[in-house]
């Protein structure tokens, strides 16, 4: 069964440039990172340093949309950074990229290469279709802290991904919770691609299909699909 993807009106008229890509893959086979999907994440920190040329993450323009888009639904852009920059800025260091299992590597890579905020989420535990929304401040966030589990709540007018048993990732593409989180056991996953202007429909595009032959790669056999959003 296909997943709903839905972005609402609330969320287009604050940023109206905004669109993603959704690659869906069904029977994928994950693991802990291993010299594969390490040397996918060392590639793209190669990329991402000839692709800056010196400059800071935030100093591209696709970045600087995104602070634009956080700062306009309420959060500190250079506090809470969106999953790419936060990515990126890692990337430069000499601690370099963090490695989690090979799924997460994978699109961790893509994001880094192509400088694009990508998420991935195991459907087996999205409940209903996954909404892009603004928050009313009372959906439920299950995360952990301190080592604890405990539950948070967004702010009123915040973007966050949701479904039916509430938020998935908060201020967009901030922080993912931990019941939708691509682990070693999971097999069926949606992987987001999210994109602002200036970037391309092009390049939105180039990204997805290199997603989608890096997930091949990893998973002969696996069933995956690319959609664009509608």
């Amino acid at each position: 069964m296909t997943l709903t993807l839905t972005v609402s009106d609330e969320v287009r008229t604050l940023v109206p440039g905004f669109t993603h890509l959704a690659v869906e893959a069904r029977g994928l086979v994950n693991g802990p990172s291993n010299a594969d999907s390490s040397a996918l994440l060392d590639d793209a920190a190669r990329r991402l340093a000839a692709r800056l040329d010196g400059r800071a993450p935030h100093e591209d323009p696709h970045m600087a949309a995104w602070r634009a888009a956080y700062t306009a639904f309420g959060a500190k852009p250079s506090r809470t950074r969106n999953s790419a920059e936060a990515l990126a800025k890692r990337a430069l260091t000499d601690a370099g990229l963090p490695r989690i299992n090979r799924l997460v590597d994978l699109y961790n890579a893509i994001s880094v290469a192509h400088l694009i905020p990508v998420g991935g989420e195991d459907t087996d535990h999205i409940t209903g279709g996954m909404r892009l929304v603004r928050a009313t401040g009372e959906e439920p966030f299950p995360t952990v802290a301190g080592g604890e589990a405990a539950v948070e709540h967004p702010e009123p007018g915040e973007v966050v991904w949701c479904d039916d048993e509430g938020v998935t990732c908060r201020r967009w593409n901030w922080r993912q919770g931990v019941r939708t989180r691509l682990t070693e056991e999971s097999v069926n996953a949606v992987f987001l691609l999210e994109s602002l202007t200036p970037m391309t429909r092009g390049e939105l595009d180039t990204a997805g299909v290199e997603l989608a032959e890096s997930l091949e790669k990893l998973s002969p056999g696996a069933r995956i699909t690319v959609r664009a959003a509608e």
